[in-house]
């Protein structure tokens, strides 16, 4: 039996929830823009309160690890560790472009056996952080970031159908401009979605050096590249 708390602060959303075996004991979500630094703490007194009057004894803390905001990352992130060094548990770390694929794949039964998956955080202009997957989220193409135009993804459209969702996918359908492309909107990494996907690492133990875990950053893309200009 695990026990996981939830946290995603990876986007402008803020959300929290608790598990118990992949079953939601608490969720909450501010959707309201990025209040991270005070919506948080919050969220996260609520939910230790819940934990604490059952007298559950958590067993990991699961947080959203990116690519995201630098401070939505940083605040949800530091929280974490927070807790984990406090209660003495397991940091486990959720890829958000994977994390993004989970509502899909519950909710959207339309979606082809032999389609490809690409969640899209937003990065700027025409950049976004993308991946591929199918639907079993086996990556057919690993995490980067894209200059987005009509031959990004065009040896995988030729295929297939593939859907684009997240933040960053409405911006670039129409640039695609493809019969195969498929926008699905409203989908954001949510604590609720990371169910799945946290009680899989914790089977495999999969877990995160808590003193030495970072995020993926959005900025830390921006610097690298930049200094490829220079």
């Amino acid at each position: 039996m695990s026990f996981i708390l939830h946290i995603d602060t990876s986007t402008s959303v803020c959300s929290v929830a608790v598990s118990q075996d992949g079953t939601c004991l608490f969720n909450k979500e501010d959707h309201s823009g990025p209040n991270h630094s005070i919506t948080l703490g919050i969220f996260i007194d609520e939910a230790l309160a819940l934990v604490d009057s059952q007298g559950i004894m958590l067993d990991a803390v699961s947080v959203s690890g990116g690519p995201g905001s630098y401070t939505g990352l940083r605040i949800g992130v530091s929280m974490a560790k927070g807790i984990c060094y406090g209660r003495e548990l397991k940091l486990i770390s959720v890829p958000t472009l994977e994390l993004l694929c989970v509502p899909v794949l519950l909710n959207h039964d339309e979606i082809e056996d032999n389609a490809l998956l690409c969640p899209m955080i937003d990065a700027r202009r025409m950049e976004v952080y993308a991946a591929l997957f199918d639907r079993a989220l086996k990556p057919i193409r690993e995490t980067q970031a894209d200059v987005v135009d009509e031959n990004t993804y065009k040896q995988w459209l030729d295929e297939r159908p593939v859907y684009f969702f997240g933040n960053g996918a409405a911006k670039c359908v129409e640039q695609i401009n493809h019969p195969n492309a498929r926008l699905i909107e409203d989908i954001e990494p949510l604590a609720k979605w990371m169910l799945p996907l946290a009680e899989k690492r914790m089977i495999q133990e999969r877990f995160e050096d808590v003193a030495y875990y970072t995020p993926f950053y959005l900025k830390d893309f921006v610097a690298k590249e930049a200094k490829k200009l220079i």
